[in-house]
């Protein structure tokens, strides 16, 4: 079994990404609960025992070398935010870190939709993901019919490369049911360009 990724802070002039803990509880349930209606297709905790379950459930998943999760912190008043992730590493060169990485679970509260804070942390993931880990290939995945983050996704740069259907569960049904995926992705060669995009993004924020 490959070991877990290494825990890592990134720290940029909007947003610093921490490795999550349950001590971001308090903050990221008060964040989740300021209007929920941007989540109707994003699985987000709703009040401190279920975000609790959740800091569990991503830990148990870190230990098991499935994800990386991070805890995003406004550096403007130094609360968390919101949630993200690295998940579904893969190995192939028989190298400790990861040759494939997703970038995913990712939720924002209300107050920070919009704002630098996503911008920030998409550059700090990716470029960590491509210029520390190394990696061939970052994926971003969504719902197919969540036409607000495929949006945001392809304003990245990144390229669709198809959909998955019946992939992973639909986050707006009480009963399991699975969704239809848009999977893009970003390799080495698109990253100069994503970067340079981004900076400049932000340059004006």
């Amino acid at each position: 079994m490959p070991a877990p990724l290494p825990p890592v802070t990134l720290t940029g002039r909007h947003v610093r990404l921490e490795p999550l803990g349950h001590d971001h509880a308090p903050d990221l349930a008060a964040a989740a609960a300021v209007d929920r209606s941007t989540f109707d297709l994003t699985w987000v905790p709703d009040g401190v025992a279920a975000t609790e379950r959740y800091i569990d459930g991503l830990l148990a998943a870190q230990d098991r070398a499935e994800v990386l999760p991070f805890a995003q912190i406004a550096l403007s008043t130094g609360r968390a935010v919101g949630c993200t992730r690295y998940l579904d590493p893969h190995w192939w060169r028989g190298r400790d870190l990861p040759d494939e990485i997703e970038i995913g679970g990712t939720w924002l509260g209300a107050e920070a939709q919009r704002t630098a804070v996503n911008t920030e942390a998409k550059l700090l993931l990716l470029t960590h993901a491509f210029e520390t880990l190394g990696v061939w290939r970052v994926a971003i995945c969504t719902d197919e019919r969540n036409h607000r983050s495929r949006a945001a996704i392809e304003r990245l740069g990144a390229r669709l490369d198809g959909l998955l259907p019946n992939h992973r569960l639909r986050a707006d049904t009480d009963a399991p049911s699975p969704r239809t995926t848009a999977v893009y992705s970003i390799t080495p060669e698109q990253w100069p360009d994503i970067d340079r995009r981004l900076r400049d993004r932000l340059a004006t924020a």
